[in-house]
């Protein structure tokens, strides 16, 4: 018997509906964290959330713990609560450091994977081509962390596979400012780049997966810096 079963039906309702409300505030608010409709350092305002989502604030205070486990929200030491921001002045170290674990943890997948978790790396690289093609950047974000990460596993480093997954996750919103520089239609050509890599975990050659994932993790950062010095040069000239 579930829990729900054993409460009175009407105490059951509330324990769904309660959940309901937590899960659409965070899947919500997720969703436009990492698309950048809510900018980072932007401050979260919990009483009008209450009245957007017609809920009580005890769920978006629920809401606030998740997205805060995921990087996604930072609570100030007055309890105020901003998007986290994105530390622009120290990218150089962070696009190093994941640069080093996109060659690490394929190099690493290639020499160690099993078969089991090669259909695995394969189903995801499946979802993203499809994500691609139907230009969903949200999908496209998601199932790329996920791709990675698994990627990762299949190298059986839980250190390295511990500190590239949170990367990733800081990196969800960098992600988002290279698909937005293609206009969210990303070349053939980079989407082959995942295949490659696949083809090389598959062949179990570590020096090949090595540089696919060098050239990968290139190109992405490359992008992602050409992006926002543009952006920073259009601004500076509307400021003008």
């Amino acid at each position: 018997m579930s829990v729900d079963e054993q409460m009175p039906t009407s105490l059951a309702g509330i324990k769904r509906k309660r959940g309901k409300g937590v899960g659409a505030v965070y899947e919500t608010l997720k969703h436009e964290i990492l698309d950048l409709t809510l900018e980072p350092g932007s401050p979260i305002d919990e009483v009008k959330l209450a009245e957007r989502f017609g809920i009580s604030r005890t769920p978006i205070r629920e809401a606030m713990v998740k997205l805060a486990g995921e990087g996604l929200v930072v609570t100030l030491p007055n309890r105020f609560t901003i998007v986290a921001p994105i530390d622009f002045p120290n990218l150089s170290q962070f696009f190093d450091a994941l640069s080093l674990m996109y060659r690490v943890t394929t190099r690493l997948a290639a020499a160690n994977r099993t078969p089991e978790e090669l259909v695995e790396i394969r189903q995801l690289q499946d979802s993203y081509t499809k994500a691609v093609e139907a230009r969903d950047v949200a999908r496209m974000i998601e199932v790329n962390r996920n791709f990675h990460a698994r990627i990762a596993c299949a190298g059986r480093n839980r250190y390295y596979t511990e500190l590239f997954e949170r990367l990733l996750d800081e990196g969800r919103r960098l992600l988002r400012l290279y698909y937005s520089s293609f206009n969210d239609e990303l070349p053939r050509g980079y989407l082959q780049e995942h295949e490659d890599m696949v083809t090389a975990i598959e062949r179990q050659d570590v020096e090949a997966a090595d540089l696919i994932a060098k050239i990968h993790a290139g190109q992405i950062v490359r992008q992602i810096q050409a992006y926002i010095a543009q952006d920073r040069r259009v601004n500076a000239d509307i400021d003008l």
